[in-house]
């Protein structure tokens, strides 16, 4: 009887170990963009990052995650490098909004894209 509930406990902790940890935030392709971006700068373009980003947002949407802090902002750093600013502008505001510790830099960044 007690080989058995050893047996029994040891069969629920590897059972435990299978199951991922859920994440508070769907990460996609965030942290290797991030990385290659600061560890090899130009090794990656703005328009290859900005693609993989946004399919790193579908694929958010649709399994209905939010994305973590830094990622509208990255995104939109990466749309001003492009010459978009409207979309710039609209992702500094979402960070903004979503993660309100970081309004005193989006508050820059958005003045500076008011600046002719």
């Amino acid at each position: 009887m007690r080989r058995l509930s050893v047996l029994a406990a040891l069969a629920a902790s590897v059972t435990a170990c299978v199951t991922p940890p859920k994440t508070l935030y769907s990460w996609g392709n965030y942290e290797e963009v991030i990385y290659t971006n600061h560890a090899s700068p130009g090794a990656s373009d703005p328009r290859s990052q900005v693609t993989i980003l946004e399919k790193d947002y579908q694929a958010a949407r649709a399994s209905n995650q939010r994305l973590p802090p830094g990622w509208h902002a990255h995104l939109g750093y990466l749309y001003y490098q492009l010459g978009k600013a409207d979309q710039a502008q609209q992702e500094f505001v979402t960070e903004k909004t979503q993660f309100p510790e970081s309004a005193v830099l989006m508050d820059r960044l958005l003045a500076k894209l008011a600046k002719p």
